[in-house]
């Protein structure tokens, strides 16, 4: 065992590589609330005095404290708990440049971390505020997700429940559902508003089986207004969570709740989920974020600049939206670092200065493996021409060739089956078969997986 002295020492230099490592000034602040407690044994206790800060420190640092604990001891044990230190002098003194916790902040955030009451106020922990409706740039491609998001947000009685935003990643789905949750808790700050990524509902479900209080989670999640759940995809296919989630789901839609899903995929489309969820799924609108539009990139660019307070060149906003047409979410991040590196650097952004300082990101642009490319090349590789490929012809030489120019699009592009479909000129029902029917036989067929590896090389090999 550790002596106390030693033991301290190393507890607070982990507290500060901690708060380096997260790039989070505030991990010292809630760290210093926590007593460390080394045991006889060399178990490790950390002892939180409060509710709050047991459940921040549970869900934002124990998985770093764990593997720092396990490194030094791996045999030993961790435990994280509310108990209030009476000492006068604490166990573990951290050093700090700002005060501690105050109690106003505590509830605060606590209101953020752990609602478990109907009344408590909406996970703004996990809501951007920047990703409002106002902040948002329609185009065609998003028109009418936005429209069915401010309509569910701004009418009590809406027509359809749920609502369902599929898009592929970077798209908007993400920002639509924070607006969703902003604008209704804006509208009605009694209202219980939950917003949480599939991550997180997982989290919590497995938080409450461990600990053998399903109660509890049953509560959380049953008696909210609106529950805005992302990324679905990631929580079908677990027996025992989808099964919790659909009978949330019935419940509340029973009650006339709001419920807002999104996925990358169509509800028809999820693998692994169970039909009786898949059809109440599809009984409310299902909606499809296409790939933005060049005129819609360039706007969501004038747009942030906008909201950054900066300017750039005309020409490089135009490259950079000819140029990054993947998702917003990578062109949103190139126009942060160039504005960073003329904040931080000074100078003007040139077009030649933009290729320079995002040379990374364009060059991995100019690299992605696109979905003519893939047509090309298993015409190529089965010795048939694009003109059969791409034709209606079903005999067996030249459907599998083109099953599996469809399988090898999704799997290696970022399109969404709608994008394959209309580039293949097909409905995504088949591309969906396509796909199914190729991932099968992969299992069996040695020649044809022989053939998906030997295609997919000669295709990285192009990069």
């Amino acid at each position: 065992m550790q002596d106390t002295a030693t033991f301290q020492s190393e507890w607070q230099l982990m507290c500060q590589q901690l708060s380096d490592q997260l790039k989070d000034t505030s991990v010292m602040r809630w760290m210093s609330r926590v007593t460390p407690e080394l045991t006889s044994d060399n178990k490790l206790n950390l002892w939180a005095p409060s509710p709050c800060i047991c459940e921040l420190v549970q869900m934002r640092y124990s998985e770093a404290i764990r593997a720092w604990w396990h490194e030094k001891n791996p045999d030993s044990s961790i435990y994280i708990g509310i108990k209030k230190i009476e000492s006068a002098q604490p166990a573990q003194p951290i050093i700090l440049n700002k005060p501690l916790i105050t109690a106003k902040e505590e509830r605060a955030v606590y209101a953020k971390v752990t609602p478990v009451l109907p009344s408590e106020d909406i996970y703004t922990q996990f809501l951007d505020k920047t990703h409002t409706f106002d902040s948002f740039v329609v185009g065609p491609s998003n028109e009418f997700a936005y429209v069915a998001a401010k309509q569910i947000a701004d009418d009590d009685n809406v027509a359809f429940n749920p609502l369902y935003l599929q898009a592929g990643v970077g798209l908007g789905k993400t920002h639509l559902m924070h607006a969703i949750a902003w604008r209704i808790k804006e509208r009605h700050p009694e209202k219980t508003v939950l917003y949480l990524s599939s991550e997180q509902f997982l989290q919590r479900f497995l938080k409450s089986l461990q600990a053998k209080d399903m109660n509890n989670f049953k509560e959380l999640f049953r008696n909210v207004d609106v529950l805005l759940v992302d990324d679905i995809q990631f929580i079908v296919g677990k027996q025992r969570t989808q099964e919790e989630f659909f009978h949330t789901f019935n419940n509340l839609i029973a009650r006339g709740k709001k419920i807002i899903l999104s996925s990358d995929s169509a509800p028809m489309e999820l693998r692994g989920i169970e039909e009786r969820l898949q059809t109440r799924i599809a009984q409310g609108l299902v909606v499809n974020i296409q790939p933005a539009s060049y005129e819609l990139r360039l706007g969501i660019l004038n747009e942030k600049l906008k909201r950054l307070g900066a300017d750039m060149d005309k020409d490089v906003l135009a490259f950079l939206a000819k140029s990054i047409t993947a998702n917003v979410r990578e062109l949103e991040g190139a126009l942060k670092r160039l504005v960073a590196h003329r904040q931080l650097l000074g100078g003007e952004i040139t077009l030649e200065s933009t290729k320079q300082i995002l040379k990374d990101i364009l060059h991995t642009m100019e690299r992605q493996v696109r979905a003519p490319e893939i047509q090309q090349m298993v015409a190529d590789y089965y010795r048939l021409s694009l003109k059969d490929l791409r034709s209606t012809r079903r005999d067996r030489a030249i459907a599998r060739p083109r099953q599996m120019a469809m399988y090898l699009t999704k799997i290696m592009t970022p399109m969404a089956l709608p994008d394959i479909a209309a580039f293949f000129e097909r409905d995504h029902t088949t591309i969906m078969h396509a796909v199914k029917t190729i991932e099968n036989l992969l299992t069996r067929d040695k020649q044809l997986a022989q053939d998906k590896e030997t295609i997919m090389s000669q295709l990285k090999a192009m990069r």
